[in-house]
């Protein structure tokens, strides 16, 4: 295991929890320690399907960090210096109250030749964006569980039955399927997909405009 006060450059193994769900959802990140907290910002949204619309905050080592503190794009995770086992909070929005408990699970080398941040575990996909917390949304997954595919299935048929021509006309449907889709997919985690969305042009993007 390398050591985190040396000056080789590093690899934090985070394994993240959002809280208050059940069954988890859950991440495992490698993310070097050169990375910006802003950097860390923009892999959990990604790796949690967040949109990046609403504030944020990490508290690190009793500080605060985000939307209204430090300046996070100029604080590399290495000055935490942390240690396998250490935690920390991000929480995400506010409002809904999306807290995502950090766990360090290893501090690794940075291996020559791999690509950095990569997600390399996870279980089910985020929570839709805006769909009010954990609460409302375990009350909005129970009732959407049956009625979401179902609602789909007759929403295909009706446009399925439909000429090709006259689908255009059919908007309002097509919004409300598109509004059932994050409700059909919730025990299925893309890991590939969000590696695909951790390359370093959505991460500088992401910095620019939510950290």
């Amino acid at each position: 295991m390398p050591d985190p006060d040396s000056e080789a450059p590093v690899v934090y193994q985070l394994r993240v929890v959002l809280r208050g769900v059940s069954p988890l959802i859950w991440r495992r990140l490698l993310v070097r320690a050169d990375s910006s907290v802003a950097d860390l910002h923009g892999v959990l949204q990604v790796a949690f399907g967040w949109d990046g619309s609403h504030l944020h905050r990490f508290v690190i080592h009793g500080a605060e960090y985000g939307s209204f503190r430090k300046d996070a794009r100029q604080v590399p995770l290495s000055r935490f210096g942390f240690r396998v086992g250490e935690r920390f909070v991000y929480e995400y929005d506010f409002f809904d109250a999306w807290f995502h408990d950090v766990r360090v699970e290893a501090v690794l080398d940075d291996e020559l030749g791999r690509v950095f941040p990569r997600c390399v575990g996870g279980r089910r996909a985020g929570p839709p964006e805006g769909c009010g917390g954990p609460w409302a949304f375990l009350e909005a997954r129970q009732y959407w569980s049956l009625r979401a595919p179902a609602r789909a299935a007759e929403l295909l048929g009706e446009l399925l039955d439909e000429p090709e021509s006259l689908l255009s006309e059919h908007g309002e449907q097509l919004a409300e399927l598109a509004g059932l889709r994050p409700w059909l997919g919730l025990e299925r985690f893309d890991r590939r997909g969000v590696n695909r969305d951790l390359v370093a042009p959505v991460l500088t993007e992401n910095e620019r405009s939510m950290a």
